[in-house]
């Protein structure tokens, strides 16, 4: 099973505010899971988004 995150983890481990994550989780760039009221983020999505922002940061 998929280890899921919080909005709070997931800006704390990205050092984004929370307007940020929402933000990204409403365009589509960070898939989420809504388990209720509560959304969850799969680590491994957080990750990919994280890479993607290395990646075209060495790309410019």
């Amino acid at each position: 099973m998929a280890a899921l995150i919080t909005i709070k983890n997931f800006c704390d481990e990205y050092g984004i505010s929370r307007s940020t994550a929402y933000r990204l989780r409403d365009r589509g760039e960070v898939p989420h899971v809504k388990i209720g009221r509560a959304t969850r983020i799969r680590r491994e999505v957080a990750e990919q988004w994280y890479q993607s922002l290395a990646e075209s940061a060495a790309n410019d």
